[in-house]
């Protein structure tokens, strides 16, 4: 009996993990995942393994990536950035703080010059506490060593490389990444295609944020740019558009709910229309993103 209820409380710890560190649902699960990369446009690419997207600029000032994923994944992500050029990229933005897309910090901080908001740096430099689960600080060498407060760039490879600050959506550190030459946007976890995202409320994070800056990155992004998700394919501005109305929608639905006095269980047994059962088939199902909305606006 001990050991059944020790393998139960790891396979709900690992869950909580998981769910801390985004949505991986996009890809088929490998027990020795790989990494694989596709050129995008210009002198961009998408490395995909395990966590987080990767996207990297490649050309003859060297490599800069967006993200690093999992630090199990460095030793193979080092190997697929040597087959464009180099193993040791020149420098590292973090979209955000979370692991999927920051341990790789633990293996390229030793070389590369690591590049976030201040936001980011703070929180990787202490303890955090995700889903009741605490995460440890990293140590210095992956702690980002360039900051900003709203935005900076990069000129590297013939093009400006454009970091933006979006204030409490994911998290309380989202940068959204401009390569402005090759027209593409790396917008990390403010975006999931066509499925329900996570919004981390105890990392800053806001649903009416959210919808804030998704609303001005359609309104900023050019209508012929490919965008990098946080997970999952290359996508278009009009993936962009669906994803905002179904964050529009949706909150509505349940604020319209809260005014009339419903309870959350009420709320969730209401559920969304049958158009948006496929949202909640990926990772954040549709009873955790109700409950994210319900909270995120209770704040209030």
């Amino acid at each position: 009996m001990r050991k059944i209820l020790v393998l139960f409380c790891l396979v709900s710890f690992l869950a909580s993990l998981a769910l801390a560190h985004g949505d991986n649902s996009h890809f088929p699960q490998q027990a020795d995942p790989t990494v694989k990369t596709a050129k995008i446009a210009g002198n961009i690419y998408l490395l995909q393994g395990r966590g987080g997207n990767v996207g990297a600029s490649v050309g003859p000032d060297g490599i800069l990536i967006v993200d690093d994923d999992y630090q199990q994944m460095s030793v193979k992500l080092a190997a697929a950035l040597k087959e464009l050029g180099s193993e040791k990229p020149r420098f590292v933005f973090n979209t955000h703080w979370h692991g999927d897309h920051t341990q790789g910090n633990l293996f390229f901080g030793k070389d590369s010059i690591i590049i976030a908001h201040a936001n980011v740096r703070k929180r990787v430099s202490q303890d955090n506490t995700v889903f009741g689960e605490v995460t440890k600080a990293y140590p210095s060498h992956a702690w980002p060593i360039v900051t900003y407060t709203k935005d900076m760039s990069v000129h590297l490879n013939g093009e400006e490389i454009k970091a933006v600050y979006y204030p409490n959506g994911h998290t309380d550190g989202d940068t959204v990444i401009f390569f402005t030459g090759s027209n593409v946007v790396h917008l990390g976890d403010d975006f999931f295609v066509a499925r329900f995202p996570f919004v981390d409320l105890d990392s800053g994070g806001s649903v009416q944020g959210l919808i804030n800056n998704i609303a001005s990155l359609i309104a900023e992004i050019r209508p012929d740019a490919k965008l990098i998700p946080g997970h999952g394919p290359i996508s278009t501005l009009d993936d962009l558009k669906a994803y905002h109305a179904m964050l529009v929608d949706t909150s509505k639905m349940v604020q319209d709910a809260m005014k009339k006095k419903k309870t959350l269980d009420e709320i969730k047994k209401a559920g969304f229309p049958e158009n948006y059962k496929s949202w909640g088939s990926g990772f954040i199902k549709t009873d955790f993103w109700i409950e994210t909305i319900y909270k995120s606006y209770s704040k209030k």
